[in-house]
Parts: structure tokens; sequence; C-alpha cells
């Protein structure tokens, strides 16, 4: 029920949110309404994950916007919304994807932080910075190398050069899956896949690190999802060519779940 007590459009979206959580202040006249349900939920949701901001600061965000809303109830939207929002988007750019050519993929895995014990969080982009998988072990041996690989493969296919760094699990796991000759190493070939981990670097900071494994492996999953969709890689494009792909990316989001 809207605030002017007309009956919502968003009947779906109601029904997840919890009951007076969300008091959105409307500034419209007649049916249409400049703050949906869903349109608010995007938006909380857009703002966790994409950007360094606790949920506080997103409540604070979106108090300035004339929603008010705690930020308990933006936890509770990104907790229901986001992995839903994220398998979506992802369907549809693995899609994409697979009608192209899987030329070079760069894997790399770094140091995480879970109550005072070291996790490792493994991370495979291609050759346009485009994160393929993201996935959480405790160990990075030949098992968790080739649990990782497999889990990569069976989504996107083999591609036909791999970078890697040093580590000997990669060659470890390669030789179990039979391409151990694509493989690649060398001082600076691996630098896309160590300048994808920055995002997260700084979404942990801001979230004063991870309590618990399961909680970092869906956090990486639904954070390299909305990355992709919003990574226009500004460096290569003029400005007005930036803009077009910027306004076309947030059209999508904003479509993600009706």
């Amino acid at each position: 029920m809207r605030n002017d007590g007309q009956p919502c459009h968003h009947p779906k979206w109601c029904s997840f949110a919890p009951a007076k959580s969300i008091n959105v202040v409307h500034s419209c006249s007649g049916a249409w309404c400049s703050f949906t349900p869903a349109l608010t939920i995007r938006l909380a949701v857009m703002m966790y994950i994409r950007f360094p901001l606790s949920l506080r600061n997103v409540e604070d965000l979106l108090h300035e916007r004339g929603i008010d809303v705690s930020h308990e109830t933006v936890r509770y939207w990104w907790n229901k919304f986001g992995p839903m929002f994220a398998a979506e988007i992802r369907k549809k750019r693995v899609q994409q994807l697979q009608a192209y050519s899987n030329w070079q993929w760069h894997l790399d895995e770094v140091f995480v932080k879970i109550n005072g014990q070291t996790h490792y969080l493994w991370r495979a982009v291609d050759h346009e910075g485009e994160v393929l998988e993201s996935c959480v072990t405790k160990r990075r041996d030949r098992k968790a190398a080739l649990r990782f690989l497999k889990k990569l493969m069976k989504r996107h296919d083999r591609p036909h050069v791999i970078v890697t760094d040093k580590l000997r699990s990669y060659g470890a796991a390669m030789k179990v899956i039979g391409n151990a000759d694509k493989q690649e190493t060398g001082r600076w070939l691996n630098n896309r896949a160590e300048n994808s981990h920055q995002p997260f670097r700084r979404r942990e900071r801001a979230m004063l690190r991870f309590r618990r494994m399961r909680s970092l492996q869906k956090f990486v999953a639904i954070q390299s999802v909305v990355y992709n969709q919003f990574n226009q890689e500004r460096h290569l494009y003029s400005r007005e060519n930036y803009k077009l792909n910027r306004a076309a990316a947030l059209a999508e989001w904003q479509m993600v779940g009706t």
C-alpha cells in the first residue's frame, strides 16, 4: 500500500519487505510514482554491493532521497535479493560470453583473514577483465586448484591459454585435467588478475573483514557480477560512448527482477 492510500503495483516486492520497514516519501501525482518498492530495493542493493559503503551509509543516502528505511532492512534486502539479481545477470552474461571464443584466462589467489584464520580467494578473469568465477577455500593445494578449475570450466568451457603465477598447485591440477600445455607464467603476465582484486580489497576494508567463510563466498560471487555489469573501462572510450554504456548498464540493472 502506498502512502497516498492507493494500492501498490508491485505486490511481489512488497511481500518480501519486512512489515513497516519502508516508508517512502512520494513526490508524485496520479498512478505513477517515482519511488516504487522495486526501484527502492534495486537502488539499495546496488549501493551496498557496488560501492564501499556500510549498511548505515546506505540508510543515510536513501534518507536523503526521501526513503526512510533502517540499516537492518537494507541487510534483509541485500541477503534476499542480491543472489537473485546476480543469478539473473550472470545467466545473461554467460550466454553472451559463450558466443565468443575463450582466448585467454588469468587465474590468481589472495589471502583473506576470517576470524584470524587464513583463507584463500581464487579468482579467474578473461583477457578483457571480465570476472568469470570466484571461489573461497581453506587451502591452496592441488585439490583446491582442481576444484576451482573444474567449476570454472563447467560454466565457461576450456580456453586456449591459461595465465597463472608460479604456484605449483596450478600445474598439478592442470596435469590432472589434461591441459598443462596451455599454462603460461611470467612476471607481469598476470597483472590483469591481480588488479581484479582491488575492488574486493576496498570493500573488505569498509566491511571490517568477514566473519564466516560462507558469507565471504556469497559476497564475492555477487560483487563480481555487479562489477562486470558496471565496469565500462572508461579509459578505452570517449566521454560520449562512456556515458551511453553507463546509461545502458543502469537501464539493464533497473530491469532486473521484473
